[in-house]
């Protein structure tokens, strides 16, 4: 079992949480302007890295907010994010 650090509730079992993909995956500018091939890249690719990772986990049984962690895919240690608190965006 993981223990998932909220930043409002502090850690608990990761049986309280649900986990909302990776982060940073910015939503297109200009969605009318997407052609089916990237709607589909951005639906449905996303990175599956060996190593460090920032993740969406919202937590369901308790606060029920959202936050960003980063988590190792190796060993599955996690640590607290210092921006968990609001989404960040990267350019692709």
């Amino acid at each position: 079992m993981m223990l998932i650090p909220c930043p409002w509730c502090g850690p608990r079992d990761e049986n309280e949480f649900h986990y909302g993909g990776q982060a940073d995956v910015r939503y297109p500018d200009d969605p009318q302007a997407v052609s089916d091939e990237d709607w589909a890249r951005f639906l449905f690719y996303r990175n599956n890295p060996k190593g460090d990772f920032a993740e969406r986990w919202v937590h369901a049984a308790g606060c029920r907010r959202w936050f960003t962690v980063h988590r190792d895919t190796v060993t599955h240690a996690i640590h607290s994010d210092d921006s968990s608190t609001t989404p960040r965006t990267v350019t692709r």
